[in-house]
């Protein structure tokens, strides 16, 4: 995607050869900042600390994490103590721990001396790979915007509901649920974006919203609860979500409060569809409610706001009572019924092991 007028991913190699350069959302909308990464502690850092974010591009930052620990030291015991490392900063998103699996099977196999070159080169990989299962998702998605544009009058517009961040921002770039979109406007398909704020990060407000008013796409800034409301008055044709990780039988964990949003569409008669990449197909799980771990992340996040202060700089600010608690609970699982489909590379599928398996027959037992 663009910020001006020139074309940029959210992670790409430095002019040193060695070094990660990523747009650290932390300051976005407000400031456009590039943080360069050189060392496996920084990725760390940028994953734990949601510099990057959105379960494609973690996955792609811990692979360059990985490239930068084989830089310094290639030994097995150091690709097992870097897998160890980038793996325990955010536990929900299957992308991570896919990328390091592929990276580590990638890598052991070699020489030591041919590691670094090879972990540069599947990084690369990975990310390229990531462009291009998004292009694919916003092709599969932009047929169900032009069926829905299909049903109305000529020139009415497609309104869409989406859920946190699953844009450019989240991914390499193109975005897994907001690809549909930016495909739908390219072809001329007048769409329309209810951008939820998603406490209490607020990526829908800061980073959704920016993405969408960079290309041009109408949106409206709601605040969370909206939602069911909007649904009710019929002012929303679908909603796009995307997902951290998704099981085999088509359970979706997303950002706190998707579930919600499910639950509303499915009750006003709502199309309910997820941006699925499949490397956020976790096919070892069966039960998201069960079996997925949701992070919980600090307090913090819930009782202090970030935004811009009258005189100019970015500030943090306190909303809530010193004396109150407040619980982080970072991920939802929305249930496999509540899915109208999956919109993923391939095609869209129902949310159902059968579903998912007609995409994937490879991931059939005995296939």
């Amino acid at each position: 995607m663009h910020v001006g007028e020139r074309h940029y991913r959210t992670i790409w190699l430095s002019d040193d050869g060695r070094s990660v350069d990523i747009i650290d959302q932390r300051w976005l909308p407000h400031e456009f900042r590039v943080e360069t990464l050189s060392t496996v502690d920084a990725v760390a850092t940028a994953i734990r600390d949601m510099w990057v974010r959105g379960a494609p591009l973690i996955g792609a930052t811990a692979a360059y994490g990985v490239a930068l620990q084989m830089k310094q030291d290639a030994s097995d015991g150091a690709l097992d103590r870097v897998w160890d490392e980038l793996h325990e900063t955010r536990p929900t998103a299957i992308n991570l721990r896919w990328a390091l699996d592929d990276m580590r099977n990638t890598l052991k196999p070699l020489p030591v001396s041919e590691r670094a070159a090879a972990a540069y080169r599947r990084a690369a990989e990975i990310a390229d790979e990531d462009v291009a299962i998004n292009r694919s998702i916003g092709k599969s998605g932009l047929e169900i915007i032009k069926s829905i544009a299909a049903k109305k009058k000529p020139g009415e517009t497609v309104n869409i509901l989406t859920h946190c961040n699953a844009g450019w921002l989240a991914t390499v770039d193109y975005g897994t649920a907001t690809a549909p979109i930016y495909l739908a406007k390219e072809a001329g398909i007048p769409v329309h974006v209810y951008v939820d704020e998603t406490r209490p990060r607020n990526q829908g407000a800061q980073l959704t919203a920016w993405e969408l008013g960079g290309d041009g796409v109408p949106h409206t800034l709601v605040v969370d609860n909206a939602g069911g409301h909007l649904m009710q008055h019929g002012m929303v044709d679908m909603v796009i979500v995307g997902t951290d990780r998704t099981t085999a039988n088509g359970d979706v964990c997303n950002k706190i409060g998707t579930y919600l949003k499910a639950l509303a569409a499915h009750d006003n008669g709502v199309p309910f569809y997820v941006g699925l990449p499949s490397p956020t197909i976790d096919w070892t799980v069966h039960d998201g409610v069960k079996e997925i771990p949701i992070e919980e992340r600090s307090g913090d996040e819930v009782s202090f706001v970030q935004g811009r202060a009258p005189d100019g700089n970015i500030v943090s600010v306190r909303i809530s009572p010193e004396s109150t608690k407040a619980a982080n609970p970072a991920f939802d699982v929305t249930p496999a019924r509540l899915v109208t489909g999956l919109i993923t590379e391939r095609g869209v599928c129902e949310a159902s092991p059968e579903g998912l398996l007609k995409l994937f027959p490879e991931r059939r037992p005995n296939s």
